[in-house]
């Protein structure tokens, strides 16, 4: 039997990765697509989640348009400059006759969650906003979750400043709601993929070369990561892209890829340099789980195994390899 999956986004090309992880893996089904302003403004990831979608041959499967801004302070700065300007490293998907449902994205969760015959699990790869409506609005739909597992924070150093993560930096008030204090009357089992295991499921050049021979749609996604690898090698001096947000989409399809370890997650919600710090307390009352470790080997193979079984619709087979890298705007 497969397991219901909602997906809580911000596509983002490791999102958009995470999505096709998803609708390509037989032990769960995709049941909603929700979206958040993070990577880019709400219209683009909203346009991009159907548009991956589409590509994929699941555009029966519903978007709600979520928030764009944070819960308390306006987002200073998205994440183009590693996204692109269309969040896909300029990478061009057919437009989808699909739009997003009459429903927002918190209506579309509660619905899901309440009508579904078995628990689904929550996966959230962007901003927290949406989830902590969830959870401030709906604490006993919320409490129905199978799980959640959130692509989020660091134990160590953060990627948006010293201090923080970008999707915990960009919304801190959601994430202290959703990590520190649930305020849920039951529990739900959370997960936290943080830097620390993110940073070390990544593909090389070779991993690249690898997705680019395995048809239109693997190709199209390592032609997209080729604009992500830039960026890290640009900003962080690194020869290799993490895929943050597929291995947050793996744990919650393959329980146990990470290797976790239970924590209080204290979210820094004050202005100073350690905004949107995941100080973590693994001798604390724990509220989450936190990745310590994760089998890298076994993540890599699964997601490239996944992408590479994929085919595209509205894509001509061999059309991408046609073009090159005219599909890529650099």
């Amino acid at each position: 039997m497969t397991r219901p999956v909602l997906l809580d986004c911000d596509p983002g090309i490791d999102d958009m990765l995470a999505i096709l992880t998803a609708v390509a893996s037989p032990e769960v089904e995709l049941v909603g697509v929700t979206t958040v302003g993070g990577n880019v403004g709400i219209d683009t990831t909203t346009r991009n989640a159907l548009d991956v979608l589409a590509m994929a041959g699941r555009a029966d499967i519903p978007v709600a348009r979520g928030a764009d801004r944070p819960y308390l302070r306006s987002l200073s700065a998205r994440a183009e400059s590693v996204h692109g300007d269309n969040g896909l490293g300029g990478v061009t998907l057919p437009t989808s006759s699909a739009g997003p449902v009459d429903a927002t994205a918190l209506e579309l969760i509660v619905e899901t969650v309440r009508t579904a015959t078995e628990p689904v699990t929550l996966v959230a790869t962007g901003p927290l906003t949406n989830v902590a409506h969830l959870f401030a609005v709906h604490p006993n739909v919320a409490s129905r979750l199978a799980r959640l597992v959130v692509m989020g924070g660091s134990i160590g150093a953060g990627n948006r400043t010293p201090a923080a993560e970008f999707n915990i930096w960009a919304d801190p008030e959601a994430a202290y709601r959703v990590l520190t204090e649930p305020g849920l009357p039951r529990p739900v089992p959370t997960t936290l993929v943080g830097l620390d295991v993110t940073y070390r499921t990544a593909y090389s050049p070779d991993d690249l070369d690898r997705l680019r021979s395995a048809g239109t749609v693997a190709a199209l996604c390592a032609n997209a990561l080729g604009y992500y690898l830039s960026a890290y090698g640009r900003d962080h001096g690194m020869d290799v892209v993490p895929l943050h947000d597929p291995l947050a989409m793996a744990e919650a399809i393959r329980p146990g890829l990470v290797t976790v370890a239970r924590a209080f997650v204290e979210v820094d919600t004050t202005t100073g340099p350690s905004r949107g710090n995941t100080l973590v307390d693994l001798y604390g009352r724990p509220t989450v789980e936190v990745g310590v470790d994760v089998d890298v080997p076994s993540t890599l193979d699964f997601i490239t195994t996944q992408l590479e079984s994929l085919a595209a619709v509205g894509l001509v087979e061999g059309e991408l390899a046609s073009r090159g890298r005219d599909w890529v705007s650099r």
